[in-house]
């Protein structure tokens, strides 16, 4: 592979201030929306696996990205040409409460390549190393956490789901601590370093942070290049409290319909943090994430969040409104005007459920008509759904195999049904 073969356009860093302090220590970095920093080189790394798919959008085939030279970039141990790494400043509110400075504490954004399609596509690599906002962790990762992020975002995309991509795993040849079961009993993990892409890994925290700070002015310059970078023809002149506003209710939008499709497939993000939502409408950070097995709409994957269950499937679309009216507090300076910002938000919640019904008609085999109102269908079907337990992948699954003439059609699916004996005879005639 040549060096020539990725076209760098480093946006962020050439339109936005950067932190003057070089070095790489733990630190508040204030009046700045990154600092560079160096990946951290490792051993012996190794590739695991990789994402074509994920290479195509660079313009890298197999053999380019099989070569050792790119496994050493993967890794974190070489640089190209157009290289400039840097770790973003952001902020949060996790678990409903406001966290202050967070930023990219184990993720190095390598830079951003433009395809050969004009498409923007940034390189991050995950657990590359502290940076100045790792607070006490290390910033590595580990093997098992490095795989299942990468088998997940790929999975989400070819699942109809917005979602950042992953490039790649390649294993450090170095061991990591990390207490696996929370039990007190930390023990050495193979490290691991993810490759994941994204068009913007710009988060709603990025925002807030400027906001908590009184920062307006670079809260302003952050909000004009996002709109202008990652919402291409959004800008069109004219007032900018009406650009902002359109800016808002397009994230709504995007934030609506990916919640309504993590609806669709069962899955269940698991930490909705502020500082975990993508301004451009992706799922990212996939740390304690799941599918719904059995359909229990409390379920959550997030052990740390057994009691509270703030992030539980059912609330999801709840969970992400909060979240947008974060960061609709965040950018009030630049309004200062709350009530076109709460129709906003309400729009959120109509925009979510319109998405969310239609899915549900799609997988139900029905075709939406004008004035047709199937939300009592819905709720039934929520109902039947708790009454025993059941796969609700499977249900849908042998549901879309179904002969409607089929004189004992709770059989057809009775692989859904982890305890069949649980079907009653008024279980059964509900369903």
């Amino acid at each position: 592979m040549t060096d020539a073969a990725l076209r760098f356009d480093n946006r962020f860093v050439a339109a936005l201030p950067g932190d003057p302090e070089a070095e790489n220590f733990r630190r508040d970095v204030a009046g700045a929306c990154y600092s560079r920093v160096q990946p951290t080189a490792v051993r012996a790394p190794q590739r695991v696996a990789y994402s074509i798919d994920a290479a195509r959008l660079l313009d890298l085939d197999a053999a380019q990205i099989e070569s050792d030279g790119f496994t050493a970039v993967l890794a974190g141990n070489r640089l190209l040409p157009g290289m400039d790494p840097y770790a973003t400043c952001y902020g949060g509110h996790q678990f409903g409460n406001w966290a202050g400075q967070l930023g990219d504490g184990r993720a190095i954004n390598l830079g951003e390549v433009l395809n050969r399609r004009g498409e923007r596509w940034a390189m991050q690599l995950k657990g590359a190393g502290a940076t100045p906002y790792s607070r006490s962790a290390d910033g590595l990762a580990v093997l098992r956490s490095s795989i299942r992020e990468f088998l997940c975002s790929e999975a989400m995309f070819h699942l109809g789901v917005p979602t950042t991509r992953a490039l790649s795993v390649v294993t450090t040849g170095e061991s990591v601590m990390r207490d696996m079961f929370y039990d007190g009993h930390p023990a050495p993990e193979p490290g691991a370093v993810v490759c994941r892409l994204a068009p913007s890994f710009t988060r709603f925290g990025h925002f807030e942070i400027l906001a908590a700070r009184g920062d307006v002015e670079l809260l302003r310059r952050l909000v004009d290049f996002t709109i202008a970078t990652d919402f291409p023809g959004l800008d069109q002149g004219g007032d900018r409290t009406d650009v902002y506003l359109a800016w808002f209710e397009t994230v709504c939008n995007r934030t609506a319909r990916m919640v309504a499709h993590w609806m669709r497939v069962g899955f269940v993000h698991g930490v909705m943090n502020t500082d975990n939502m993508s301004i451009v409408g992706l799922t990212i950070d996939y740390g304690p994430y799941g599918w719904i097995d059995n359909y229990d709409p409390n379920w959550t994957p997030n052990t740390t969040d057994a009691a509270q269950r703030r992030y539980r499937f059912s609330q999801q679309a709840a969970v992400a409104q909060w979240n947008l009216l974060q960061l609709a507090n965040a950018i009030f300076p630049l309004i200062d005007a709350a009530n076109p910002l709460e129709e906003l938000l309400r729009g959120f919640m109509r925009t979510f459920q319109a998405d969310w019904q239609a899915m549900l008609a799609q997988k139900l085999g029905l075709t939406p008509s004008a004035g047709t109102n199937d939300a009592p269908l819905f709720a039934e079907l929520d109902a039947v759904l708790q009454l025993a337990e059941t796969d609700m992948t499977i249900f849908f699954r042998q549901l879309g195999d179904l002969d409607p003439g089929e004189p004992e059609p709770v059989n057809a699916l009775l692989a859904a049904y982890y305890v069949p004996e649980q079907l009653t005879h008024e279980i059964r005639q509900r369903i």
